[in-house]
């Protein structure tokens, strides 16, 4: 308890000067260029991010329209995979290769469109905490 009265008159005898002098001033303007400095960072950053997304996309797209014309191009009795053996399971695979290789592709892209209105959240979620 008397560390606890020590520091509260430590404090009290503290009389802090202000003055109204040019270093004061420099000061707070290279701190406010710095700030500006991170926040211009910061806003190209996030366009670059979009960008980014953009750019991916746009490739997304394009893949998934090719392979999705790739499979759908293919004969329907003829499979994606051929195997030269000849077992059950190996059959099984070669027989339902196309059903296989759509789901495939329509998993992924679910995963893909969703990683995106993810990223797409993310950025938005941080454009409003550098607002704040």
């Amino acid at each position: 308890m008397t560390k606890d009265k020590a520091l509260e008159e430590l404090f009290l005898t503290q009389k802090p000067h202000f003055t109204d002098n040019a270093d004061f001033m420099s000061a707070l303007t290279k701190r406010l260029e710095a700030v500006e400095y991170v926040k211009q960072h910061q806003e190209a950053t996030i366009r670059r991010y979009k960008m980014m997304m953009v750019a991916a996309f746009v490739v997304g797209i394009i893949s998934g329209a090719v392979a999705v014309a790739f499979v759908l191009s293919m004969p329907v009795d003829a499979p994606l995979i051929t195997f030269k053996v000849q077992t059950g399971f190996l059959l099984w695979l070669a027989e339902k290769s196309r059903l296989i290789a759509a789901t495939g592709l329509s998993l992924l892209m679910t995963l893909g469109i969703i990683s995106i209105i993810s990223n797409v959240q993310d950025i938005l979620r941080m454009r409003v905490c550098l607002k704040a």
